[in-house]
């Protein structure tokens, strides 16, 4: 998770003080949930629209996740990927029959998936295209994870210090601009080919829910098809439903080369992965691993979330409650014309964006969690919504009331 809030974090619950001081975390502590609601130690109710940061796809506690995260611990758990396991099998078949993926690697978060990402960029341009210093273009505003190289994939520079020198070969160029995407690659192919691939979020979500422009993406693709250069999308955020679609890429009209993915994979369980196709698959024995990765216990967790998908038909009903969640929003921009900017998302990752001179979205935030309502920044001027894609028509109403009355306590 990015969030870095502005609040200074109270003594927590007994043995937060032997926590790692990396969190900032706002001053409640929660004991249990159920559904897209939150209950602290005090007792009293909130109204999740952050779920884990949109992890947590089917909500808190779900049932059928309990039940069958249960059965599974009854049958194996986990024996490393010495050995073959059927529910790998199945999660990797289901992967590639609902993508435009032939293959996939399995790990345990999005910023792992994208460090796979990086390192098959590299081997790629190797030895399909003879690169020795292979590069790698990224968007400014991007976040890719808090490993090295994912780190230093990541387009802003607030998350790099300290942590110089940084891994080399990332050039960041602005999102959504596709004459400034070219003329990097021109600069840095200009004595050969040098570039081994563009790395993007379909939606950059820490950076702003800034959705990306088909027409931006579909020229890059091009691009990238007429060079040989890997296009390796980010759906760590946004893949899974998300959006309304399985896939952010859906909505650019495109298909990548690879693509990483994590987050609500298993909705609420650890588990990242890495799906690429045929052509870029340069991976071999020992080129790349994990002791955890794709675990029989974290395959039925995303094998769960996929069926549910699919049984619940959540994909209509997030591109619903989307819609729903868009136009509260967008009133309340009306309503609150010198607080707010606009609004804009896909799906159920939606932000509303605040006004330079008001209130930051630290500040929104707080306001909110008064209002027991729990939402989440995406930069300092935009305030992230991505609730369980199970949140209802009631439950939304409840959030955009509790959201129009934190706004009023800001000023109009």
């Amino acid at each position: 998770m990015a969030f870095d809030s502005q609040v200074s974090s109270p003594v927590g619950p007994p043995g937060t003080a032997a926590v790692m001081n990396t969190y900032r975390r706002f001053p409640v502590t929660f004991t249990h949930g159920r559904g897209c609601w939150l209950w602290d130690r005090q007792g009293d109710r909130y109204m999740d629209c952050v779920a884990g940061v949109a992890v947590c796809s089917l909500g808190h506690s779900d049932p059928v996740l309990q039940q069958a995260l249960s059965e599974q611990l009854g049958r194996l758990q986990h024996v490393s990927n010495l050995y073959f396991t059927p529910e790998q099998a199945e999660l990797a078949t289901w992967i590639t029959a609902n993508s435009p993926m032939d293959a996939v690697f399995f790990c345990n978060s999005g910023a792992e998936a994208n460090e796979a990402a990086i390192k098959l960029a590299r081997k790629h341009g190797r030895c399909k295209r003879g690169i020795e210093q292979a590069r790698i273009v990224t968007a400014r505003a991007s976040f890719h994870g808090r490993t090295m190289a994912s780190l230093s994939a990541t387009g802003q520079p607030k998350y790099h210090q300290g942590f110089t020198p940084l891994v080399e070969g990332f050039h960041y160029v602005d999102y959504n601009d596709f004459p400034a995407i070219k003329q990097c690659i021109d600069r840095l192919d200009a004595q050969g080919p040098a570039v081994a691939a563009v790395l993007l979020e379909p939606l950059q979500g820490e950076g702003g829910v800034r959705p990306g422009d088909p027409g931006v993406f579909a020229a890059l693709r091009q691009l990238c098809d007429q060079r040989g250069i890997l296009l390796i999308l980010d759906e760590v955020q946004v893949g899974m439903g998300r959006t309304g679609q399985l896939w952010g890429h859906q909505h650019l009209g495109i298909e990548p080369d690879a693509m990483t993915m994590a987050k609500g994979l298993g909705g609420g369980f650890p588990i990242g992965a890495l799906a690429v196709k045929h052509h870029c698959d340069v991976f071999q024995p020992g080129d790349h691993a994990s002791t955890f990765g794709g675990n029989s216990l974290a395959c039925r967790a995303a094998l769960t979330m996929a069926a549910e998908l699919e049984r619940r038909r959540l994909l209509t009903h997030v591109q619903q409650r989307g819609e729903q969640l868009r136009r509260g929003l967008e009133e309340l921009v009306v309503g609150f014309p010198k607080l707010c900017a606009s609004a804009r998302g896909w799906g159920l990752i939606q932000g509303l964006v605040l006004r330079e001179g008001g209130p930051s979205a630290a500040q929104v935030t707080q306001a909110c969690l008064q209002q027991k309502l729990l939402v989440v920044p995406a930069g300092a001027q935009v305030v992230r919504l991505v609730p369980p894609l199970t949140i209802s028509e009631a439950e939304i109403n409840t959030a955009l009331m509790r959201l129009r009355t934190a706004l009023g306590g800001l000023g109009a």
